[in-house]
This record gives structure tokens, C-alpha cells and sequence, in this order.
């Protein structure tokens, strides 16, 4: 037998982009898809309009002229008072600098970029490439923090885990969240250390759930419908793979490419990369708790072992 608690998230991966071009998500929502296709972004990152004469722009996106061009014209006529950041991966928010400098809008988010913990000696951080640590807000909102503006009011939910600045903003009034990377319909969240940590992550999705949102509107790919169910799908997914780390483990894997390979056997090899940082997150998580034993701090090359 299963319940709702039992079962896996339920991914949904139709979704038509609609590059360029300003569609409805909701109401008094719009939704502009960037043309930056891969196997981390999905069709491509979503900014979000929101408002009516008066608006804000919602993580406006990478450095891409065609997607300035279409922000700019579904933007024309309109007063854009706030840019909100989710958090500060290069997709995400490097062209919130152009759009304040046009639109003289305040740039808003929890904080610049930072490490979710500070790097290991010889460590390097993979990710590193793919932050936007030029990024400085002109307001750090704080958590439950509100910002309103021309007939909206968003408020920030500090959900750490894919980064550790990473904010949801809740639309409120409408049971709308714009959950950026925490919770895709498309696929989980990526959690690579040093950025992210496995533990935050669980927090925020615990967090969410003690919400009663009835829509996400994520960073990629199409909405959520069904909040809750989905978060406990997700839920019971991270511990499916906690389970399976440790079952690789107690079957004599010793190093996460080995664990990797079989964990990940019908996963794009392409995000094997990504698999490796995601059973470290796990790993970090398990030695903390005193379930797995590794020598010197976990590692992307450390070899563990049965707590």
C-alpha cells in the first residue's frame, strides 16, 4: 500500500516557451522564457512580471540581449518600481544591473552570493563559474519581509538549499509562490556543495509545506497545481536517495563515482557531474549525523565507509 506520503513527485515536462514573447501565468502575472536550453535549465529560465501600470520583474535573467528586447517591450508603458532575485546563479540574475540602469528600479534579494559553507583546504568549487558574485542588492529582504507596489505584495521566504541565498517570493493574497530553483514541476533542484547543502534543503521544503500555496511558479519549465502533494513527493524522493547512498555504502561502495553508476544508472551521463554533487550533499548530511564515517571532511574524492 502507498499513501500521498509515500510517493514520488510526479514530474510534468511538457511545456511550450514561448521565447520572446510575454504569456500569461497567472492573473496579473506574465511569463517571458529565456533561450538558454540545457540539461540545468530545462527549455530555458522564467522571468515574471507582476503587476498591473506599476510592475515587478522577477529574477530577470542571464546577460542575453534577446531577452532584454522582450522584457523591455512587454515592459513599455509601464512604471517597474521592483526587480526581485531569487538567488544568484548566472541565469538567473546577471541582467538585473541593465534592467535597473533603464528602468531605475530597486534591485531586490536576500543577500550577494555566498557558499552555503566555507570550502574545504584544496577544495574548488564547481559551481563557481556559475555564480554572480558581482551581484549586490539595494535591499537585503529580510525572511517574511514585504514589498508592495502598484496593487501586488510580495513576501520573502528564505528557502536555503540550492543556494544558500536562495528566496521564494509569495504573491500574497493569491496563494501564488514563485519558488525559483527550490521546487520545479520539470525536476529536482540541483543541491551541490559548497553553494548548497542537503540539509537546508530539507528545511525549505519543510517550511513550505507548512504552507497552504495553491500554485508555484518556478525559475523552469511549467507550474506546480498541486503544491502540497508535490512537496511531499519531493520529500519522500530525497530520502529515497538518502536510502540509496546508504545501501551503496553498506554494499561496499567507497567513492561517489562508483555510488553514481548505479544510484544514477538511467540518468543523462551529462548530469553525472551534477549526481556526484548531489550524493556528496547527501553525504555531508549523513556524516554530520553520524550514520556515514569518512577521513577528513566530505569530499567530492573522499572514501566512506559505515558510520
Amino acid at each position: 500500500m502507498s499513501t500521498d506520503d509515500d510517493r514520488e513527485p510526479d514530474f510534468e515536462r511538457a511545456f511550450e516557451p514561448t521565447y520572446g514573447v510575454a504569456v500569461p501565468a497567472a492573473d496579473g502575472v506574465q511569463r517571458i522564457t529565456v533561450n538558454n536550453p540545457s540539461p540545468f535549465t530545462f527549455h530555458g529560465t522564467n522571468s515574471y512580471i507582476v503587476g498591473g501600470r506599476s510592475v515587478a520583474v522577477i529574477d530577470p535573467g542571464p546577460e542575453d540581449e534577446a531577452h532584454f528586447q522582450a522584457l523591455m517591450a512587454a515592459l513599455a508603458g509601464r512604471e517597474v518600481s521592483h526587480i526581485f532575485v531569487s538567488h544568484t546563479h548566472r541565469d538567473h540574475s546577471p541582467l538585473a544591473g541593465r534592467l535597473k540602469a533603464h528602468t531605475g528600479a530597486v534591485v531586490v534579494a536576500e543577500g550577494p552570493h555566498r557558499a552555503a559553507r566555507p570550502l574545504h583546504a584544496g577544495e574548488a568549487n564547481p559551481f563557481a563559474e556559475s555564480s554572480d558574485t558581482a551581484f549586490e542588492p539595494d535591499i537585503a529582504i529580510g525572511d517574511g519581509d514585504v514589498i508592495e507596489g502598484d496593487g501586488w505584495r510580495l513576501t520573502a521566504l528564505h528557502t536555503p538549499g540550492h543556494t544558500a541565498n536562495h528566496a521564494a517570493f509569495a504573491l500574497e493574497g493569491t496563494g501564488i509562490l514563485f519558488s525559483a530553483d527550490h521546487v520545479m514541476a520539470w525536476a529536482t533542484s540541483i543541491v551541490a556543495p559548497p553553494d548548497g547543502a542537503m540539509r537546508d534543503y530539507m528545511a525549505s521544503l519543510e517550511k513550505l509545506l507548512l504552507r497552504d500555496d495553491r500554485l508555484y511558479l518556478p525559475g523552469h519549465g511549467g507550474p506546480v497545481i498541486e503544491p502540497s502533494a508535490f512537496l511531499r513527493g519531493l520529500r519522500t524522493h530525497r530520502r529515497m536517495r538518502e536510502r540509496a547512498v546508504l545501501a551503496r555504502i553498506r554494499a561496499g561502495d567507497r567513492l561517489i563515482p562508483d555510488m553514481v553508476k548505479v544510484i544514477y544508472a538511467s540518468t543523462d551521463p551529462r548530469l553525472h557531474g551534477a549526481a556526484a554533487l548531489s550524493v556528496l550533499a547527501h553525504l555531508e548530511d549523513l556524516v554530520e549525523r553520524g550514520e556515514v564515517a569518512t577521513d577528513g571532511p566530505p569530499s567530492l574524492h573522499g572514501v566512506y565507509q559505515p558510520g
